[in-house]
């Protein structure tokens, strides 16, 4: 493909990519690796025949070519793979159709793809799909995905044995003997480099000489999994630039997806655009240039979703949807009697389901706006379907679902009038740790070990994303574990970002249990006090709560095993919301001083732990304290 701007090289049938020539330069993908190496789909399955625990990768290499548009403005190619029972056990049961479109004028090209499972093919489990590029490691040194996360990078060579050491997991290696002495000592992670969903729009690499860009837009959120808070893979060392569609990475198992054999299925991923810029000067500092200018791009690309050049039939254009328009406000009168404009709320359309579901949806399609000040929210270009409306607003626990089913169809504009959000409350607040926003982020997070330090994150908003620091709860709580006091202590400093395992020496660990003390002037022996707590993350492990007595054999509450997101070691600071509402009965809390002691069990590996979001106690209803 070639529009005198850059020219697109693509293996036939198999559809991947092989090189890129633009501004003088032949290829800006990594020649030294194979054909099949350089830009490529695939996707990682588990079903019959497919290989190891974690499953097949599949390439996703295509048997046939066709060009579905030529004329002046655009030409649309197609690669398609149909699957078939003699394939059965060597390939996903999916037929597969990459499409790949160049425009007249423009410096890039597009690309999606359509998954098709149908009734009475075999049953199969979806982990991760995505797109990927593998460009020149001479080029490409530096890295830019937000205005505050971009950095020179390393290079492939610096994490092999010879120059780096592998940490706690292969993805973790400190940099011993780098290329470039500026790395040395530093740790270098692909995880470090995750983006919620919502901020996932632009990323790439730079080269210096030429100054060229290489940009990969995701214009829409429409067709990845979990939600706009969902995190994925960004660009890493390679140089690497990925487009998640599908992943369980922070999510674990619930984000798995599942295939009946009686099950039909298809879904678009994409259209996402690669994007190419670049300079006329050789400027000292050609970085920040070529990013402001992605990121201009990027909002030109939001604005021409959906877009309507693509021509499958399976990419509806905007006539062809739906859109939706309302208010959320919230009613606790414990806060207020009046009712509260929901301000930056999160409301979305994703496929019916329970309160929440939405985090754990990945096979249909997901449509978000955020309200204004006043409550008001506008979903626009959403696809003719059935849906559930969800919400959840900052600074409120839970989440809201309407009733009603919602259908949209072609054309439609759906006024919901106001919608109210009762969040969970049954009586006053007797008093709270934390912000209910999903997040561990607001408590107290260490400095790393000075000998596993990414520079980038030094004096950073996001210091959560060092490496390592699962290991300092153990060397600031040395003999006991943290004791958090109502009205004395402050959570931003005195209560540790994630309740993590023990270490004892190099392979035992132990459960942690933290204690949170408080006062309580009056107390009724009759009723029923609440205790909320929200987790912002779990992995592989139980939480249970204690009235009073911290060595009663039976807990007044236990969680049971809950969450694989793995959070704490991909260095997140959250991954799936949960809540819990435990009901205290009043006869086990004294007048005076009272303790609860929240013990996390579950302890064979450092990665083990939970994140809160937020903790509360209620009085019984209409109760005077």
């Amino acid at each position: 493909m070639d529009n005198g701007i850059l020219q697109v090289t693509l293996l036939k049938p198999a559809g991947s990519v092989t090189g890129i020539k633009y501004n003088g330069v032949d290829n800006l993908l990594e020649a030294l690796n194979g054909e099949f190496n350089r830009g490529y789909w695939d996707l990682v399955w588990i079903g019959n025949g497919s290989k190891g625990k974690k499953g097949s990768l599949d390439r996703l290499e295509a048997t046939d070519f066709s060009v579905i548009l030529e004329n002046e403005e655009q030409i649309e190619i197609s690669f398609t793979r149909t699957w078939n029972f003699s394939l059965q056990g060597k390939v996903v049961p999916l037929n597969i159709d990459k499409r790949y479109i160049m425009l007249r004028g423009s410096c890039g090209f597009y690309s999606y793809g359509i998954y098709e499972h149908l009734e009475g093919w075999p049953a199969f489990n979806l982990t991760n799909t995505r797109m990927a590029f593998k460009l020149r490691k001479d080029k490409f040194e530096y890295m830019a995905m937000a205005d505050n996360r971009q950095r020179f990078m390393p290079l492939p060579d610096d994490r092999e044995p010879e120059r780096g050491q592998v940490l706690a997991y292969p993805e973790a290696v400190k940099l011993i003997n780098p290329v470039e002495p500026q790395f040395t000592g530093e740790v270098d992670d692909k995880y470090e480099y995750s983006c919620e969903n919502k901020d996932n729009r632009v990323h790439g690499w730079i080269s210096n000489d030429p100054p060229i860009g290489f940009w990969q837009i995701t214009p829409n959120d429409e067709f990845r999994s979990g939600g706009p808070q969902k995190q994925c893979l960004t660009s890493h060392v390679g140089p690497t630039n990925l487009a998640i569609f599908h992943s369980t990475h922070y999510s674990g198992e619930d984000l798995i997806m599942k295939f009946g054999e009686k099950e039909g299925w298809k879904k678009v991923y994409g259209p996402i655009f690669i994007y190419l810029n670049s300079l006329s000067d050789n400027l000292a500092n050609p970085f920040t240039q070529l990013w402001e200018d992605a990121k201009q791009q990027m909002k030109v690309e939001v604005q021409k979703w959906p877009y309507d050049f693509a021509q499958s039939e399976d990419f509806p254009s905007s006539q062809q949807r739906g859109n939706l328009s309302g208010r959320l406000v919230i009613y606790d009168r414990y806060v207020s009697e009046e009712r509260i404009c929901a301000n930056g709320a999160f409301v979305g359309l994703a496929a019916p389901g329970d309160v929440g579901s939405w985090q754990r949806e990945s096979k249909g399609y997901q449509f978000w706006s955020k309200t204004d000040k006043d409550g008001y929210f506008s979903i626009n270009d959403i696809r003719v379907g059935n849906y559930n409306i969800y919400a959840w607003v900052p600074g409120f626990i839970g989440d809201y679902r309407y009733d009603g089913v919602i259908t949209i169809t072609t054309d439609c504009y759906k006024e919901m009038g106001e919608l109210v959000y009762m969040p969970p409350r049954n009586g006053a607040t007797l008093w709270e740790i934390g912000i209910p926003d999903r997040s561990a982020a607001e408590f107290y997070v260490p400095d790393p070990n000075p000998d596993y330090v990414n520079k980038l994150y030094v004096n950073h908003p996001d210091k959560f994303r060092q490496y390592g620091l699962w290991e300092r709860y153990a060397e600031l709580y040395p003999d006991e574990d943290l004791i958090y006091t109502v009205g004395v202590n402050d959570y931003s400093k005195d209560w540790f970002f994630a309740q993590v395992t023990r270490k004892i020496d190099d392979n035992t660990y132990k459960d942690s249990t933290w204690q949170i003390r408080f006062w309580l002037e009056l107390r009724d022996v009759t009723q029923i006090y609440t205790l909320r707590i929200a987790l912002a993350t779990a992995h592989i492990s139980e939480l249970q709560v204690r009235v009073n007595e911290g060595g009663a054999n039976i807990p007044l509450f236990r969680s049971g095993v809950i969450g694989k997101d793995n959070t704490i070691a991909r260095h997140g600071i959250h991954g799936l919301y949960w809540v819990f509402n435990i009901d205290i009965p009043g006869s086990q809390l004294f007048q005076g001083n009272n303790t609860f002691f929240l013990t996390r069990t579950n302890s064979t590996t450092p990665f083990q732990g939970i994140m809160y979001d937020y903790i509360r106690l209620e009085a019984p209803p209409d109760f005077t304290h």
